[in-house]
């Protein structure tokens, strides 16, 4: 047996071999520290983003998101103008200011719909007020209809397109309006009336907000709190006609399921038409901005 033995070793290499061993273990140390998941060490990171916050996103308020597509938009109404304004402002650039029928009556009272946009809702009183658009256009075969609105009465027409600006008009479709049971109804007219349904009622006195789109692509769809209500794909065309916009009443003579009173009993804030079908990001993101 040799002579030299771990305690005959000169001390320079002894030495040496604790080192190489503490350098071993520090490595296997730093190894598992690094690596294992649930662990902590020494190092730390931070990730800051100084570009977006929520207060400047384009669809933090329903103004926003608006103005995201109004480059389709016939015309967009806040809705917010003072108890008795006569003219609804167009803020889509198209200057087609709407008029106040009846009486106009506005509202801050909470919750509202839109919550971080300034302004007031509209108030219509189930009998003689709503609005209607300026101008005599003919009918869009490809369309969107959008507004917020709520009742605790289940009658009248949201939105449609009528012959007549005022009155009784003789031709009357692209309309939404609810059922003596509070559901929300789509329809058009083609020879005959083509609608669909919303399964629930909305008449609760809580906010809502509806969008109808048609399209040949498409058909007529539904959507509620920017959510798919109802569908239908073989209904694509609608009969052609000139007319006006009307939100809040309207001739629904002859729809069905449409109830006794073709005005509603309510409140209205953001309304629009769109000469396109809007997707279903762009109705998640305006229903996202409004509550």
């Amino acid at each position: 047996m040799s002579g030299d033995t771990p305690a005959t070793r000169p001390l320079t290499t002894r030495h040496a071999w604790a080192g190489a061993l503490l350098a071993l273990l520090l490595v296997g140390v730093f190894a598992v520290t690094w690596f294992t998941p649930g662990t902590s060490s020494a190092y730390s990171a931070k990730i800051t983003n100084n570009t977006d916050t929520a207060a400047t996103a384009a669809n933090f308020t329903c103004t926003g998101a608006y103005a995201v597509d109004k480059a389709n938009a016939l015309f967009q109404y806040p809705l917010t103008e003072a108890t008795g304004a006569t003219t609804a402002t167009d803020t889509s650039g198209a200057a087609a200011n709407g008029t106040y029928q009846g009486a106009m009556t506005a509202s801050g009272t909470t919750p509202i719909a839109c919550p971080r946009d300034a302004g007031t809702s509209y108030v219509l009183n189930g009998s003689t007020s709503y609005l209607s658009t300026p101008t005599q256009v003919t009918s869009p075969p490809t369309f969107t209809l959008e507004t917020w609105f709520k009742t605790s009465t289940p009658s009248g027409k949201l939105v449609g397109f009528e012959s007549l600006q005022t009155g009784t008009s003789g031709q009357y479709d692209r309309q939404v309006y609810l059922s003596p049971t509070g559901q929300v109804i789509f329809g058009t007219y083609n020879g005959g009336t083509q609608v669909i349904t919303s399964p629930a009622g909305y008449a609760n006195g809580a906010w809502h907000h509806v969008v109808a789109t048609f399209s040949a692509g498409t058909g007529m769809n539904l959507y509620l709190d920017g959510a798919p209500a109802a569908s239908n794909t073989a209904f694509t065309t609608a009969e052609a006609h000139a007319g006006y916009w009307r939100f809040g009443q309207g001739n629904l003579n002859g729809w069905p399921n449409a109830g006794t009173n073709s005005y509603v009993t309510g409140t209205l804030r953001y309304a629009a038409v769109y000469t396109t079908a809007l997707t279903q990001t762009q109705i998640t993101n305006h229903y996202a901005a409004g509550h």
